[in-house]
């Protein structure tokens, strides 16, 4: 059985899968508070959310990074699909970061303060999930040389 992952996507499939994972099941159980907490933070940002329910905005959320984590933690996914599922949810936490008051240092600066780190960070997240649709996308195998030869893997 052939896999739909390269030996170069195993490190970042790993890393931002259970990162992603572990993100969605912390947030599975959020008490009415913490889910209000979140959900009053995205709607700042993206207003059409204030209109869902606090509890099911953080349950949707929780489940989305659960689907998102796991997929990237499955071999058989391929990466285009993968990729694509990171970046959307990446794009989404960089938007808070660039649009939210007090995220970036003033002026025209897309520096994080200190209270930006913690969103800023999820740049790389936006690296991967690009890195990993271009690499679907062009149908890159793995090299192996072999005896001083590259053969397609």
């Amino acid at each position: 059985m052939r896999l739909s992952i390269t030996p170069s996507e195993i490190a970042p499939r790993l890393a931002t899968g259970a990162f992603i994972l572990n993100s969605g099941l912390g947030k599975r159980a959020a008490d009415e508070g913490t889910a209000a907490g979140l959900q009053g933070f995205a709607a700042g940002t993206y207003p059409f959310l204030a209109k869902v329910p606090a509890k099911t905005f953080a349950r949707s959320l929780s489940t989305a990074e659960i689907v998102i984590g796991a997929a990237l933690l499955t071999p058989f996914v391929p990466a285009a699909v993968a990729g694509a599922a990171l970046t959307g949810l990446s794009a989404g936490l960089l938007g808070l970061y660039l649009r939210t008051p007090g995220m970036t240092k003033p002026g025209r600066s897309v520096a994080p303060t200190q209270e930006g780190l913690t969103i800023a960070k999820d740049v790389w997240m936006l690296g991967i999930g690009l890195g990993l649709v271009t690499q679907g996308l062009t149908g890159r195998e793995a090299k192996v040389t072999v005896g001083g030869r590259k053969n397609k893997k």
